[in-house]
C-alpha cells in the first residue's frame, strides 16, 4: 500500500460526502475513474456475479483478492474493497485476508457483521469486534476499515431499538480498530440524520432511487455515499433488454448510447 494513497483516501471522508460508484471488474473501475470518481469501491455482489457466483461469501479468498488486484491495477485513484465477512472463519484467517487485500493494492475495506452461515442473523458484537481487530492487525495502521452494520438491513426490532443497537455496535467496532461505519438499509432522512449524530465516526450509507439526494445526504452529516451493486445490476439489466430486443423485438435500440470502442479500449492498460 502506498501511504500517500491511503492518506488521500482517508481525507476524502468529510463534507461534501465521498461519492463512491461501485465497480465489479477492472473495466468498470476504469470507466468510473474516467467519469471523475476520486476513489473506487468494489461491490462484492457485482464481483461475484461477474465471476459466475452468487453473492454472499461464495468466493474463496484467492479469487476475491485476485479480482481486487485487477481493479487496483486498472486505476490510479484509491481503491476500497468489499471483503464481505472476511473470507475466513477465524480472526486469524480474516487477518490473512486483510494482509492479502493490502498486498493487492487496496487502501480500504468494508467488512460486514452478517453471519454467512446463518441467513438473516448477525454475529455477536464481541465476535465481530474481534474480527475487526484482526483486520487491523493483519493490514496495519494505514488501511481504512469501514465496519458495516446490518441491523437496519436485516430489520431487527423497532426504529428506536435499531438506532440504539446500531450505535452500540458502532462504538464497539470503532474501539476494535474501525475507522468508519457503514449502515445499509436506511433511506429516510430523519433516521440518517440521527445515525450521523449517534455514530462517532464518518458515516457511510447505501443510496439509490428513493433515498435523499447526494447533496441532501451532505446536509444530513453523511461522509460517504455508496451505490452498492446497483450499477452492476443496471448493466446486467441492459444486457437482458438488449438480448430481448435482438431475440424477440426485432430491435437494436438498447445498445445505443454505449461507450464507443476506441474510448473504451483506451481506458484499459495492457
Amino acid at each position: 500500500m502506498t501511504n500517500e494513497k491511503a492518506r488521500r483516501f482517508r481525507a476524502l471522508h468529510t463534507t461534501p460526502a465521498l461519492r463512491l460508484p461501485n465497480c465489479w471488474d477492472a473495466a468498470s473501475a476504469a470507466v468510473i475513474e474516467a467519469a471523475g470518481a476520486r476513489a473506487v469501491a468494489t461491490t462484492s455482489a457485482g464481483v461475484a456475479w461477474s465471476l459466475g457466483f452468487p453473492d454472499g461469501d461464495a468466493l474463496d479468498r484467492r479469487t476475491a483478492v485476485d479480482a481486487i488486484a485487477r481493479v487496483a491495477r486498472a486505476v490510479d485513484v484509491p481503491v476500497t474493497a468489499d471483503i464481505e465477512s472476511g473470507y475466513g472463519e477465524t480472526p486469524s484467517e480474516v487477518a490473512a485476508t486483510a494482509a492479502a487485500v493490502v498486498e493487492a493494492g487496496a487502501v480500504g475495506v468494508n467488512i460486514e457483521d452478517s453471519a454467512p452461515t446463518d441467513a438473516g442473523l448477525l454475529r455477536g458484537i464481541a465476535d465481530q469486534a474481534e474480527r475487526i481487530a484482526a483486520v487491523r492487525e493483519g493490514a496495519g495502521a494505514d488501511l481504512y476499515i469501514n465496519a458495516r452494520i446490518d441491523v437496519y438491513l436485516r430489520g431487527f426490532g423497532e426504529d428506536v431499538a435499531l438506532l440504539e443497537v446500531t450505535a452500540a455496535r458502532a462504538a464497539r467496532y470503532l474501539e476494535a480498530g474501525a475507522d468508519g461505519i457503514f449502515v445499509p438499509g436506511v433511506a429516510d432522512a430523519e433516521t440518517i440524520a440521527e445515525l450521523a449524530k449517534a455514530v462517532d465516526a464518518p458515516l457511510n450509507v447505501l443510496a439509490g432511487p428513493g433515498a435523499p439526494s447526494p447533496s441532501e445526504l451532505d446536509h444530513l452529516g453523511v461522509a460517504r455515499i455508496s451505490l452498492g451493486e446497483s450499477i452492476a445490476s443496471a448493466a446486467y439489466g441492459l444486457a437482458r433488454r438488449a438480448a430481448i430486443g435482438l431475440l424477440e423485438e426485432d430491435s437494436y435500440d438498447e445498445v445505443a448510447g454505449g461507450i464507443d470502442y476506441g474510448t473504451m479500449n483506451g481506458m484499459l492498460r495492457s
